[in-house]
């Protein structure tokens, strides 16, 4: 099949994936429950266009050129400026060696290495790897509500450092840490002593101690996550499992508290994944769909002053504190975790949902700032300090490649419709597929393959309602993806991809009842008052006509025009619309939902 002039012509430009191929080191202890798909490995995939560039701003904006002298401070010289001082340098780490696989880049590796080896040497000999002075450790005494979970993201990034670069020193670390752990709880003390929120702070190190059984194949770790769980329901503890077993609803779970239950849920995906427990995965999958239901954001995001709100509770305005990063950032980790273990297409489009918005709405378009919380009208207020948040949406955008391409078996599963590569092996023969298109302005694009020597695979692309009806030439449709049965591929194949991509007018409920969204894709748009001096206060607009959005200015641009009226007039005009991910970041007032016509 002929290939359309632009789409040829972006083929042209883009660039191919990296020669050298970062495979992590494989898992010692093999999963009970494997995976029904796999990410494919940062290094095997290229992402470009519009989420492309805001993947390239967090390495180049942010953790390439991040001082990271304050980030171990605190290691350097005990005790650290604030109790969880202790959680930003894991955080980096993990984040920048997920990105140096995925970049190659030489610069990034020597100061992940750098980093690295300096915290390190800060390792006392008991295993001790936090920033507390002796006498306030662990929860054994008074303050030291956050040791523990500094003592998970230094697992997290030693972990993810060994996997992708094979560091012994970094394996022997974490190794040091969990015999700590194991030999302090409850040998002193239960583990809920050490944490805030109910102690899930502290049994959030659930995750990276599943994670270093798996690595290392050593059975005391895994017993140590299974006390963990057992701890939840000892006196005053958060009852995870068991009350959203019963219950089912987050905000009636412990105290509600986001971020950290979100964690939790994490490590309970990893526990499941490595022992085969269904029912673990069962009360994840009961959180899920309560979060989905009712308690989540447009946008792609939950939480209200940091917790799980009330049923469709969901304020818009700055003063709710929404959309904690932290939340919305481990809401991405939650969907890809159960995307893997389930294969659910639901999960793929809520991490779709989070990237395109909330996530990046938080994000400074130029990647070296971040918010803390984003609201959907009002301001948007960048945080250069050194906050959970800032160190946490970082670990999101260096996921994002994982969730483009994924695999099971001989069929890769597409599941974005960016211009971007993607490098597999299908019965043993390696593959590339180019994705060329003009995604975000034009609904169509072309898959090519690239092979040396025929190979035989499906494929299946993912189709969001946003994007229905989707045409893939000869393929099938079913349960979200549409699907291009087994068949042998050669150098050059094509098959071509035309779905919908228009505006749409998305109606409020509950809280938005008579306002409406309008949206563009997977972009939700925002009015920006800094697009639109013309209005005096976009707070105050309502929408008039039709107010399906249409493209505005340039082409290629994501500007989009809508008419609406103001409070006081009946003379429709037009104003300027943005993806909510792009407005407010030159310090306009901007709004999401506006109010529908009278």
């Amino acid at each position: 099949m002929r290939t359309p002039p632009l789409v040829l012509a972006l083929a042209l430009l883009l660039p191919s994936l990296g020669a050298a191929e970062i495979a992590p080191i494989p898992f010692g202890a093999p999963a009970a429950l494997p995976d029904v798909l796999e990410p494919l490995e940062p290094s095997e995939v290229s992402v470009h266009g519009w989420l492309g560039a805001r993947i390239d701003a967090n390495v180049q904006g942010r953790l390439e050129v991040v001082d990271t002298v304050p980030l171990l401070a605190g290691y350097l010289k005990r005790p650290g400026e604030h109790p969880w001082i202790g959680e930003h340098v894991g955080k980096w780490l993990h984040a920048a060696t997920l990105a140096w696989a995925y970049t190659g880049d030489e610069r990034l590796r020597r100061k992940i290495d750098g980093v690295a080896a300096e915290l390190i040497s800060t390792q006392e000999p008991d295993g001790y790897l936090g920033t507390y002075l002796p006498e306030q450790r662990f929860g054994l005494y008074p303050g030291a509500d956050w040791d523990v979970w500094s003592h998970k993201y230094n697992l997290i990034g030693l972990l993810t450092y060994y996997r992708y670069t094979g560091n012994a020193p970094a394996l022997a670390a974490a190794r040091r840490i969990g015999d700590l752990l194991i030999a302090t709880f409850p040998t002193r003390k239960s583990i809920l002593s050490a944490g805030t929120h109910m102690g899930m702070a502290a049994t959030s190190v659930l995750e990276p101690v599943v994670l270093l059984y798996r690595v290392t194949g050593d059975e005391r770790y895994l017993a140590f996550a299974r006390y963990i769980v057992g701890a939840y329901d000892e006196e005053g503890g958060p009852a995870v499992v068991k009350t959203l077993l019963t219950v089912g609803e987050v905000s009636r779970t412990a105290n509600g508290k986001a971020y950290e239950m979100l964690s939790n849920l994490v490590g309970l995906c990893e526990l499941a994944r490595a022992t085969g427990d269904r029912q673990l995965l069962s009360a994840v999958t009961n959180a899920w769909r309560d979060i989905v239901e009712n308690r989540l954001y447009i946008t792609g995001t939950s939480s209200i002053h940091e917790l799980f709100g009330g049923d469709h509770e969901l304020p818009n305005g700055e003063d709710a504190h929404l959309g904690e990063t932290c939340v919305t950032t481990t809401w991405i980790q939650l969907n890809l975790e159960l995307l893997r273990l389930t294969g659910d297409v639901a999960c793929a489009d809520q991490i779709e949902r989070s990237l395109y918005n909330h996530l990046t709405a938080a994000q400074n378009p130029r990647g070296d700032d971040w918010c803390y919380y984003t609201a959907l009208e009002g301001q948007k207020h960048y945080d250069k300090g050194i906050t959970c948040c800032h160190s946490s949406g970082p670990r999101a955008l260096a996921l994002a490649p994982g969730a483009a391409y994924l695999q099971a078996g001989d069929t890769l599963y597409v599941s974005t419709f960016e211009t971007s590569r993607a490098r597999f092996r299908a019965g043993g023969v390696p593959v590339e597929i180019e994705q060329a298109g003009g995604f975000p302005a034009l609904g169509r694009s072309t898959l090519i393959v690239h092979t040396a020597r025929p190979a035989r695979f499906a494929v299946k692309v993912r189709v969001p309602s946003w994007a229905a009806p989707l045409s893939v030439e000869g393929a099938s449709s079913g349960a979200g993806w549409a699907s291009l049965a087994e068949r042998t591929w050669s150098e050059g194949d094509r098959v071509e991809l035309s779905y919908t991509l228009r505006g749409r007018v998305i109606k409020g409920d509950y809280t938005n009842y008579a306002r409406a969204a309008l949206a563009w894709g997977p972009f939700i748009l925002a009015a920006d008052s800094a697009l639109n001096p013309q209005v005096e206060s976009v707070q105050a607009l309502r929408l008039a006509g039709n107010p399906e959005p249409v493209p505005a200015g340039p082409a290629g641009a994501l500007r989009f025009s809508t008419s609406v009226r103001g409070p006081w007039d009946n003379a429709p005009r037009a104003i300027t619309l943005v993806p909510f991910a792009d407005a407010g970041a030159t310090g306009g007032e901007y709004r999401v939902w506006l109010r529908e016509r009278l």
